[in-house]
């Protein structure tokens, strides 16, 4: 029981600039509250998928500052087990949980760690800027 209770499960979140230095603000222990007409958090289980959404769609959205980051984090895996894991389109690398705005005070609580960024991408290059940070 104790290995569950310590066992963390690696999580994605693609954000823009504004909600990085909201990240910042907590020294990288949190995400802020959602906004009025953000109902949902998504965090992502895999990088590709975060990169796709940061590249795609963060680089050309003007409330994204036309940049789109890459952050990895670590929660408690007996945290997630209350959610679901939902495929968000027609691939199965899509996979992302849905975490209810009223709840990420308590998802906030179980993040193991800091929210690290992992990438960078910016509307004026085609490529990443990769800023892992090693372990």
């Amino acid at each position: 029981m104790e290995d569950l209770e310590l066992a963390t499960t690696l999580l994605f979140r693609p954000v823009g600039q504004k909600e990085l230095e909201l990240i910042e603000d907590t020294g990288y222990k949190s995400f802020p509250p959602r906004l009025f007409h953000q109902p949902i958090f998504y965090p992502v289980l895999n990088r590709e998928y975060a990169e796709k959404i940061a590249r795609d769609w963060n680089t050309k959205d003007l409330a994204s500052g036309f940049v789109g980051y890459v952050t990895s984090f670590r929660v408690k895996t007996s945290y997630l087990s209350h959610y679901e894991i939902h495929v968000a389109g027609a691939k199965a690398i899509h996979q992302e949980y849905w975490i209810p705005a009223e709840d990420l005070e308590e998802f906030n609580q179980n993040i193991v760690g800091l929210i690290e960024v992992e990438a960078e991408f910016r509307n004026d290059s085609a490529t990443a800027s990769d800023s892992a940070l090693s372990d």
